[in-house]
Parts: C-alpha cells; structure tokens; sequence
C-alpha cells in the first residue's frame, strides 16, 4: 500500500467565520465546494484540493480525537511580505524562524481556535 497524500485536516471552531476569515483572509486558502452536510462548516482549497476543513461546534464542548501539534503550509518566497502584512493587519503575533542550513523562513501563529499554524517559505 502506498500513500499518495495527505487528504485534509479537520478543525473543529468554536467560531465558525472568525476561523473561517483567519485561514483565508491571511494563510491565503479559498472558499469551495462542501457537500450539503446536515452541520455548518467550510472546505477551504488549496489550489484545486480541499485541504482544511471546519466544522462548526454542532453544541458540543469536544476538541477532536486527539492532539495536533501543528498544520503547515507552504508559499512562494514572494508571498513573505504579503503574509507579514495580513498578518499584522489583523492583530495577530507570530513567532519567526530561519530553517539551520537551509535558510527557508517560517512564520507560526496560533489560529482563532488555538491550533498552531505554521507558514513556510522559501529563503530569501
């Protein structure tokens, strides 16, 4: 059996659009389409693949299945200042790190919900 992707990660928000806004008006995802679920939520694409879907809290004060530590996406070295700027824009701090030896750049923030977001970027 070989794996050929990663197909999503799922985020269940304690405020639908504010998480929502977050994951598209900074991390730069787009709205798409979602099957007609009888419970809120969005799939926000990546390209043509529905990477990160949100659920609304449907009530309950469950987090999921277990621990996430982080999601990371990746962009093109050009979109570094863009980010920055959304980024400060909308009030949020974010931690910065150059990759050892490699020299790629990394942004992470916490999302609305508290998931720990990681934004990389290629080296200057």
């Amino acid at each position: 059996m070989t794996i050929q992707s990663l197909n999503h990660v799922t985020i269940r928000s304690r405020d639908l659009e504010t998480t929502r806004n977050f994951y598209v008006d900074i991390v730069g995802l787009r709205d798409g389409e979602r099957p007609p679920f009888g419970f809120p939520g969005y799939w926000l694409y990546a390209g043509a693949a529905p990477v990160l879907h949100l659920i609304g809290s449907r009530g309950s004060t469950a987090t999921g299945s277990g621990a996430v530590d982080h999601v990371a996406f990746a962009y093109e070295a050009e979109d570094y200042d863009r980010v920055v700027a959304a980024l400060a824009a909308h009030g949020f701090d974010c931690a910065r790190q150059t990759v050892p030896t490699l020299g790629s750049r990394q942004l992470f923030i916490e999302d609305p919900d508290g998931v720990c977001v990681e934004l990389n970027f290629p080296a200057a």
